[in-house]
């Protein structure tokens, strides 16, 4: 196993690396909406759900990776009535390329943000 860290994305806020490599596998922390100097995004789902994509393509560049890479994303939200805007900022991150996703809304996320997101992503 390999900790992966980057100061292009925020620090961890916990006991957590912002990911790991295993076996050329890449598994990310969930993302939220943190600059990398740590800043809170505290616009609409629309910003922050572009901050944490930000966040995503800085940890996996830092593992060798890259969206285009994603096996899998995990979608954590705070309502599901931004599904959709969601939605249409994730496509715009992912172009073509669709990974398998789930995406589920859940009672809090840390600092109350509206969006939290992981990824598992090949590593060549």
């Amino acid at each position: 196993m390999k900790a992966v860290a980057t100061t292009k994305a925020p620090a961890a806020i916990g006991p957590y690396a912002q990911g790991m490599i295993v076996n050329n596998m890449f598994y990310s922390s969930g993302q939220i909406p943190l600059t990398a100097s740590g800043e809170l995004v505290d616009g609409d789902i629309v910003e922050q759900t572009n901050q944490v994509f930000e966040n995503l393509k800085a940890v996996l560049a830092a593992a060798g990776s890259s969206l285009d890479q994603v096996v899998k994303t995990t979608v954590f939200m705070k309502d599901m009535n931004d599904f959709a805007a969601m939605n249409e900022v994730y496509a715009s991150h992912f172009g073509e390329h669709k990974p398998a996703r789930s995406a589920v809304e859940v009672a809090r996320l840390p600092k109350d943000v509206k969006v939290e997101i992981e990824v598992i992503a090949l590593v060549k």
